[in-house]
């Protein structure tokens, strides 16, 4: 099957590739299985040797490589720069790190001596999204490959130059063939893949519908598996805010990557004495984006990754205004192949759109709380459970806030992120396990216990 890819501001077709078939996903497959027993062998300083290689290479082609983002999904250039370097730095940290959190880890017990080591579990199966078709895919494969792991990929259809991109840094960086292979299939074969015996675990990040087929497909075959999935993060704005930092904070959330992140605030709970406020700011600050090519670094607000991503989103926004929200900003589709502008909701109650589901894209949700006790409840109530934040000048009050909410990171007056120092992974729908820091480098490991009498 041949690919067509839309740029995602010029409307062109940009690039075209065809899906590979059974023969190429063996030979890929055969050469994980092969590399894999040389590579955990490897020490640690060998391992962590070549990821700062990696590192350097992809600070040494960091313009190109956004240049393919971009072209590939939208991305802003500037975003893009950052990605990389984030990607960079994840690679120095386990380079750094992976000794401390692999060291094997004592036991009192009455043996002489007990404790627990970490052994590599193998080939790792990945299904990346194309959101951060950089970062997702490091965020996996930087700790795997310090923890021994070798990896397949299959990145999301709209960005295979990006995945493309990351096999030629691994191998310009000496990375051994087979240590990292590129599937470009179908979700056909990815069950395939799933299924081989070669495959000793599956991490995913993407949406729940998709999640739901991994996992049962890894469940099926008592496979390992990582999910991260979609969420609808509670942006809790408390009566005592400072709206100086809170607003910027707001927009950077909602409206950076075109609002296609998992972590971006969806929700934005205001409580009396401040709503009415934040809103008239926080509208005012969002229609100064500036829509335009992503690659012009006066661009503010780039195109969404595709038009059909943003016809789902502005279908999502007609149905809550007809529902009874508020169209405070936006709502109409504009300049370009898939750009949507930034789009205020106010008023939004449940059974709306934009409250029970997941707004992927340039569109915020105002709901209205009566007291903190409130913002909590509307903050829950939600099938996702990905991240948090919660916005005062008291950081006490904040804290006890956050520590009721329901999410796998809370964030008081800063902005939810993936951090590579601080576990990350959702709660409910918005999935299980944990990528990042130590509990990240441990999820695709046998953590093995050694009794001896």
């Amino acid at each position: 099957m041949t690919v067509k890819l839309i740029h995602p501001w010029t409307g062109e077709v940009d690039y075209t590739y065809d899906y590979i078939g059974d023969a190429e996903v063996e030979r890929v497959l055969q050469a994980a299985a092969d590399a894999a027993p040389a590579w955990a062998s490897r020490s640690l300083d060998a391992r962590g040797a070549l990821l700062r290689e990696v590192a350097a290479r992809l600070r040494a082609r960091r313009e190109d490589i956004a240049a393919t983002m971009s072209a590939d999904m939208g991305k802003l250039r500037r975003e893009a720069l950052a990605e990389i370097e984030k990607s960079a730095s994840a690679c120095e940290y386990y380079a750094d790190h992976a000794i401390d959190y692999l060291r094997d880890g004592a036991i009192a017990t009455e043996a002489a001596r007990s404790y627990v080591t970490y052994e590599p579990l193998g080939c790792v199966f990945a299904v990346m999204p194309w959101n951060f078709p950089i970062w997702q895919v490091f965020r996996f494969l930087a700790p795997g490959l310090m923890a021994g792991n070798v990896a397949v990929l299959k990145h999301a259809t709209n960005v295979p130059r990006c995945a493309d991109a990351i096999a030629e840094v691994l191998r310009e960086a000496g990375v051994p063939d087979g240590v990292f292979g590129v599937l470009h299939i179908d979700n056909q074969l990815a069950a395939k893949v799933i299924a081989d015996p070669r495959v000793k675990a599956i991490t995913l990040t993407g949406s729940e519908r998709a999640g739901s087929a991994v996992a049962s497909a890894a469940g099926k075959h008592l496979k390992k598996c990582v999910m991260e999935l979609g969420g609808s993060d509670p942006f809790v704005v408390l009566d005592d805010a400072d709206l100086d930092v809170t607003v910027p904070a707001a927009v950077a959330s909602r409206f950076g990557n075109a609002g296609q992140t998992c972590i971006a605030a969806k929700r934005f709970i205001v409580t009396p004495g401040i709503a009415d406020a934040f809103v008239a700011r926080f509208v005012e600050a969002a229609s100064k984006l500036a829509i335009g090519d992503p690659m012009d670094d006066a661009t503010t607000l780039a195109p969404m990754a595709r038009a059909d991503l943003r016809d789902e989103i502005h279908d999502q926004v007609q149905r809550s205004v007809a529902a009874g929200a508020t169209l405070l900003l936006g709502g109409t589709p504009g300049q370009g192949a898939s750009h949507y502008p930034a789009t205020i909701l106010d008023h939004v109650a449940p059974g709306m759109p934009a409250y029970n589901e997941e707004l992927f894209g340039p569109a915020a949700s105002i709901l209205r709380a009566r007291d903190d006790d409130d913002a909590v409840r509307i903050a829950n109530d939600t099938d996702f459970g990905l991240g948090a934040s919660v916005w005062t000048r008291d950081k006490a009050r904040g804290e006890a806030v956050a520590r009721r909410l329901q999410a796998g990171a809370t964030f008081v007056n800063a902005i939810v992120r993936s951090d590579v120092r601080l576990p990350f992974g959702g709660t409910k729908t918005s999935g299980f396990g944990r990528e990042l820091a130590e509990h990240g480098i441990h999820e695709f490991m046998n953590i093995k216990t050694v009794y001896v009498a």
